[in-house]
């Protein structure tokens, strides 16, 4: 046998004319959008930074409409302190009250966060329960509280509280009064073993259920990583601006809380940013793209890895985001934060991220939308035509 008589002449996965044709398989490359905040040492500045003390007054003072009254505050501080002293005895000692069984009760959203908006008073409790959430344990859940709480009322004089249920649990509200009118959501949910267990005609959803376990783990991880004041104030002048501007509102409020701890803390210095410099980079950035398909965007710390918040907005979201920032980042370019923050209403009632403005002489036109839903090729009669043998259809 000569030596080397079987390589590369068509042995089997060793070269040749055997081996199999080589396929790597493809990576998608998310690659994250221009931030001039993380790029500032490859672009170091030629001239002083202009004096944003306007935008910086301006956001300071829509902030501070923006925060609840005191008694607004001390509304919910005493709705939310009443039913969790009634769904903790209820966790410690059920006594005949046989409904469901409780594991434990959390406060999320943003009441725990501290970024509650003034004129919404509601928190939010998520209660874990032990057995499967039906929709008559939510029901007698919501009997139970209602009258529990309706004792501890009257007991200190005041009127009686409401209830009413709904997909995610039920809603606990006091009316106005002497005191400002309050209202907790009570959202249920259970045991994370439980989740396989649910049926859709008899428990509650399933993807409500998996987004009140999200709320919790949301909450906690703001507490340790996001509790700076400056992360709280960027947190409702977006929330604010989300509200009033039709192509922002689908970012959720977990999508703005992510954006505003990246625009405060992510930085080369590791050092909190002034609002002002945060506030623009937050626009930009999602001007930028940070929101759109292929974008690395914003990992989400509370879910598996690789997850990015965003992908929970369709494609035309995205891309209705994207264009009302990069239109709104050249209104307050051009001066025009005050109508941005919502603190001066535009001549007419116009919303400058839909209509055409002018300022200063510059012309600022909405994007048209870059994304367009393509329907798919409908089949016709021409392709099933027979084509005679030999000849190439």
């Amino acid at each position: 046998m000569v030596r080397g008589s079987g390589r590369g002449r068509g042995m089997p996965g060793r070269g040749g004319m055997g081996r199999p044709p080589f396929s790597r398989p493809r990576v998608m490359m998310l690659r994250p959008p221009f931030d001039l905040i993380l790029a500032e040492p490859a672009f170091p500045r030629c001239k002083p930074a202009p004096d944003d003390t306007a935008l910086t007054q301006a956001l300071l003072k829509r902030h501070a409409e923006l925060c609840p009254t005191p008694a607004e505050q001390a509304a919910v501080l005493s709705l939310v302190t009443k039913l969790q002293t009634v769904l903790d005895n209820i966790v410690v000692a059920p006594g005949d009250f046989a409904a469901c069984q409780l594991e434990e009760v959390r406060q999320v959203g943003s009441y725990k966060k501290g970024t509650m908006m003034a004129g919404k008073n509601v928190a939010d409790i998520v209660v874990i329960m032990k057995t499967l959430p039906t929709k008559e344990a939510v029901e007698g859940l919501s009997n139970k509280v209602s009258e529990e709480l309706n004792k501890l009322m009257r007991a200190e004089g005041l009127g009686n509280a409401g209830s009413a249920c709904h997909e995610r649990g039920f809603t606990v509200s006091t009316g106005g009064g002497a005191q400002a009118s309050s209202a907790v959501r009570v959202l249920v949910t259970t045991l994370h073993q439980n989740l396989r267990k649910l049926e859709p005609e008899v428990h509650l959803d399933y993807k409500v259920i998996s987004s009140h376990l999200a709320a919790i783990r949301h909450s906690r991880w703001f507490e340790e990583n996001a509790h700076h004041s400056s992360i709280k104030v960027l947190i409702r002048l977006l929330r604010d601006m989300c509200a009033r501007h039709s192509g922002l509102e689908p970012l959720t409020p977990w999508m703005i809380d992510l954006l505003a701890h990246h625009c405060i803390m992510s930085n080369p210095q590791r050092q909190v940013l002034p609002i002002n410099v945060a506030f623009r980079r937050a626009l930009a950035l999602l001007a930028g793209g940070l929101f759109l398909p292929g974008c690395a965007g914003l990992p989400d710390p509370c879910e598996a890895a690789h997850a990015r918040a965003h992908t929970a907005l369709d494609l035309p979201a995205q891309d209705h985001a994207a264009a009302t920032a990069q239109t709104l980042l050249r209104v307050v370019a051009r001066g025009g934060h005050r109508y941005v923050l919502g603190l001066q209403a535009f001549e007419g009632g116009k919303d400058i991220s839909t209509e055409i403005t002018v300022w200063d002489g510059v012309v600022v036109s909405p994007l048209a939308p870059a994304y367009q839903e393509t329907p798919e090729p409908m089949d016709t009669d021409d392709k099933d035509e027979e084509v005679p043998d030999g000849v190439a259809a």
